[in-house]
């Protein structure tokens, strides 16, 4: 089966964000006062081959702790979509 992963990296919570502080700094000076905190993270999309969503999301697993995500300082969630 074909399956589609959705994944989102963000910095953790208690990581200073300097690109997520720079941008709302910007929006600040382009006169958008309503915006709270900002960070900046990365979106994924994997399109991948498994014998079942189970199997999808140990692949999706593997993929995120060992390389798309360094654990030490971003957390990562994901979801997984059957393609048709």
């Amino acid at each position: 089966m074909k399956f589609i992963a959705q994944i989102d990296v963000m910095p953790m919570k208690e990581i200073l964000d300097p690109q997520g502080k720079a941008v709302r700094l910007g929006l600040k000076n382009l006169g958008i006062q309503e915006v709270g905190d900002v960070r900046i993270g990365r979106h994924i999309t994997l399109e991948l081959e498994a014998a079942d969503e189970r199997t999808a999301g140990e692949i999706v697993e593997t993929a995120c702790k060992k390389l798309l995500a360094n654990l030490i300082m971003e957390d990562y969630t994901y979801t997984i979509e059957v393609l048709a």
